[in-house]
Parts: C-alpha cells; structure tokens; sequence
C-alpha cells in the first residue's frame, strides 16, 4: 500500500483570490488605517502619515529579506534597536580584603637538581641498535 507524501508543505494556501490569509490582513489593515487617516487628515498630512502606512502594509505582506518574511526581519530589527549592544562578561561577586595583611614566607635557598651525567649510555645504545649487535636477555 502506497502512501502519498504531502509536497510544498511551506507554501501558504491561497484564501482571497491570489492572497494568502497573513497578506490580506496586512493589506486590509494598512488599507483601512489610509481610509481613516483620509477621512480625518487633510490630504497633505494623509500623504505624510498615509504613505509609509501603506507602504509597511505592502512590505509585510510581500516583501523578503533572505527568504524570511519582513514581519520576522522587522522583528529582529527592533529587538536589535532597543537592546544593549555592549555585551560585557559578569564575573562573580568577589569578597575583598579591606586591611593589609602580609603574608611571610621564609626564603628557601634554591639549588638546582644535578643531571647526572652518564657514560654514554644513550649513545652505546644506539650504536648497538645500529649495528644490531643487541643481546636479547635470557631470563635465568
């Protein structure tokens, strides 16, 4: 028994007419605030305030900033705008010392290890290992 696979499972469904349901509510919503802004506002001022409304409106319901919607770009826009931009490292509470306290060590008298210097071992060894006169050791 076949099953059928569901395809283009991210394309949005057509609702109105060529629109999806998230483009007609952008557009019906930049379009009925441009009526009420035309009803109230002299014509100037409803260019003023009208146009960049009409425009976000045709933005988010068409535009797409690198295959993302411009809702999330607008999003991510303005989370970016109002939080700080210094990111400082918080280090943890330290208690300080409020008082001089001085701490004497006795001084010890430093005297290097002597490397003990040997016959040539390393050197006799190699020589062997070279010229494969090793005996192995018989164990008695």
């Amino acid at each position: 028994m076949r099953f059928e696979v569901p395809q283009f499972i991210d394309v949005e469904d057509k609702i109105f007419g060529p629109f999806t349901w998230k483009q007609f509510v952008y557009l019906a919503g930049g379009a009925g605030a441009a009526v009420m802004l035309f009803i109230v506002l002299p014509f100037f001022f409803f260019l003023l305030i009208g146009g960049p409304i009409i425009a976000l409106a045709v933005f988010l319901a068409f535009h797409q900033v690198n295959n993302r919607p411009f809702s999330a770009f607008l999003e991510s826009f303005v989370h970016y705008t109002t939080r700080k931009k210094l990111y400082l490292w918080k280090r943890a509470e330290v208690q300080r010392v409020t008082g001089e306290e001085r701490v004497v060590v006795p001084e010890q008298s430093y005297q290097p290890e002597s490397i003990p210097t040997g016959t040539g071992g390393i050197t006799a060894l190699s020589s062997k290992l070279e010229l494969n006169t090793l005996e192995p050791e018989t164990p008695e």
